[in-house]
């Protein structure tokens, strides 16, 4: 088993940094890439189960906090939160077990405006993304 998580962290993490070094129009719904990033618009094969995939974005000044409302047991849970910048700098991310609440929190560069990307990724239903402008 942790073997497995250290494959789901790593190639997570792979596939930020691939995906953050190009533009995220790739979400959008008249791409090749719709089902493999989903999100709130755009659940592809997962429609109905948005709600509690997509991360939910809070930005407060500098800080922004990341919340995915989803269930967590050791078959089905949320593995990863990531944060990126519109330019791709990653920010950060939190790795979760079935035993965590898939919350993160990261902070901003002073003065930052401009979109913020983050990411959930689930070991069953994908990646998932939220784009939001701060």
């Amino acid at each position: 088993m942790n073997e497995r998580r250290i494959f789901l962290k790593t190639a997570a993490a792979a596939s930020v940094v691939a995906f953050a070094a190009t533009p995220l129009a790739f979400a959008a719904e008249n791409t090749n890439y719709t089902n493999i990033i989903y999100t709130t618009d755009n659940p592809g094969k997962w429609k109905g189960k948005e709600a509690i995939h997509v991360p939910q974005v809070t930005v407060t000044g500098a800080k922004v906090d990341l919340v995915t409302t989803h269930p967590m047991s050791e078959a089905h849970f949320i593995v990863r939160h990531t944060l990126i910048l519109e330019d791709g700098t990653y920010l950060g991310a939190a790795t979760f077990t079935a035993e965590d609440k898939p919350e993160s929190s990261y902070e901003l560069p002073a003065g930052y405006k401009g979109k913020i990307y983050a990411t959930s990724f689930c070991n069953l239903h994908d990646f998932w993304l939220t784009e939001t402008m701060v």
